[in-house]
């Protein structure tokens, strides 16, 4: 049942008519269900800050707060292997919402298992990629908490794990536990990342759905509320009154059921995939060192560019903030043992590393934040992270001054630049929000 579906690649909706589709969505919704118990919120945590689920979580505890039946019964980022996030964090993303109503998943202690799926299911939807079973693993407050309700929000956007993020990722990674999170990342780093990249319908997104269908019984009913966001035009930002570069809501869709999530997924395909003709030589991203201090994250500058870029191409990433390697200190320290290589290797010392296949998320990061031998890739970071340390885990290091001088992200706009002295690049001044292709991997058939 879909409660909302509005969107277009050229929407811009307001703040005003979000809060006046959601309200009505959720009331809608409380009465279908005849809730009365208390209601579970599941946002996203700061690394998806800019997906607006913030901003409904704020209306999501308002609207329970005054509609004095549906008591909230508590806010839980849906962290996955995410470290907590700060006080300084939650006040950014939800200003509207009392500190006391956050509740923190431990990825490694919080859990609950709900089902298994079986080892030939999961070959066989992997097309033999890998051969094991997969826990349905979710917060154990999720099963157990008396909840009448879960509110998940999130945005629709292009993922290196899934395909498209959202919906029951949101539940079973965000929420999930540690062999939950390995087996299913690394399902989607043995089949392919560029197979998987933008797609609605991949393996690990089956692997979701099949959980969703033989185990939710166990849950309370779940409404999405997912956004599809994009960059502003210059032309619309200046229409607007907006800075350029600033984010539009393109879409909104709330619902329970996959539907919603198919008719975002649709939609996030047209706003936030760029196909280009010809490869990129030289891109430059840059990472908000509020958002990005860990390369587990901040290497979205590379999943997202990574079939767009040229064999023999040059990705720059400007990093301010990097500090670490892992969010885990556990993934960290395996991340500086093995480095950041090619697949083939990767999958050779998961083999060889007992260590290493008891952690197969930080495996599937590994793969995916390799270049594949085809591009080089220079981070820039700040103080947090030496050269040797940069270079010691199969990047090249650049010196952040100099490239924040030549590269000023400010002066450059999305996409295509020319420098004064005739450098063309390609600037992304934020990966999260898209994927970047070049039209004959995303096609590989029309090649």
């Amino acid at each position: 049942m879909i409660y909302v579906a509005q969107g277009a690649v050229q929407e811009d909706i307001p703040d005003q008519r979000l809060e006046e589709l959601f309200s009505q969505a959720l009331a809608k919704a409380l009465e279908d269900l005849g809730a009365a118990g208390p209601v579970l919120i599941l946002p996203p945590d700061i690394t998806r800050f800019h997906s607006r689920a913030g901003y409904f979580t704020d209306l999501a505890c308002r609207e329970l707060a005054s509609n004095g039946k549906t008591p909230l019964g508590g806010v839980m980022p849906a962290l996955g292997t995410h470290i907590a996030m700060t006080k300084a964090e939650l006040s950014r993303m939800f200003p509207g919402t009392s500190p006391d109503k956050f509740i923190s998943h431990d990825w490694r202690q919080d859990v609950v298992e709900l089902g298994r799926l079986e080892a030939d299911w999961i070959a066989e939807v992997s097309q033999g990629a890998v051969h094991y079973d997969w826990p349905v693993q979710v917060n154990k407050l999720l099963r157990d908490g008396g909840f009448s309700l879960i509110l998940s929000i999130g945005q629709v956007v292009p993922h290196e794990v899934v395909g498209m993020a959202n919906h029951a990722k949101n539940i079973f990674v965000g929420t999930g536990g540690k062999e939950a999170i390995d087996k299913s990342h690394f399902v989607g780093a043995s089949y392919g990342m560029e197979r998987m990249m933008g797609r609605t319908d991949t393996p690990v997104r089956a692997m979701f759905d099949e959980g969703i269908r033989r185990f939710s019984k166990y849950l309370p009913p779940i409404l999405w509320i997912l956004t599809v966001v994009g960059a502003r035009t210059d032309a619309e930002a200046t229409a607007a009154g907006k800075p350029r570069g600033s984010l539009a809501v393109r879409g909104l869709y709330i619902g329970f059921g996959r539907d919603c999530f198919e008719a975002a997924a649709t939609l996030a395909r047209e706003v936030n995939v760029d196909i280009l003709e010809e490869p990129i030589q030289k891109a430059v991203v840059y990472l908000d060192p509020e958002e990005f201090r860990s390369t587990w994250l901040g290497n979205k500058g590379i999943y997202r560019t990574r079939m767009a870029m040229a064999d023999g191409g040059e990705l720059l990433i400007l990093a301010p903030g990097l500090e670490r390697f892992g969010e885990d200190p556990g993934n960290d320290l395996l991340i500086r043992k093995h480095g950041y290589r090619p697949g083939k290797v990767i999958q050779e010392r998961v083999s060889q590393d007992p260590e290493l296949a008891g952690s197969l998320s930080a495996a599937a990061h590994l793969i995916h934040g390799s270049s594949e031998g085809r591009f080089t890739v220079r981070y820039c970071p700040g103080p947090g992270l030496s050269q040797a340390e940069v270079e010691g885990v199969g990047y090249e290091w650049g010196d952040l001054a100099e490239g924040l001088s030549r590269y000023a992200p400010k002066t450059l706009g999305l996409g295509w630049n020319i420098l004064p002295d005739g450098e063309q690049i390609f600037f992304v001044p934020n990966p999260a929000l898209g994927l970047w292709a070049e039209q004959s991997r995303f096609y590989p058939q029309s090649s």
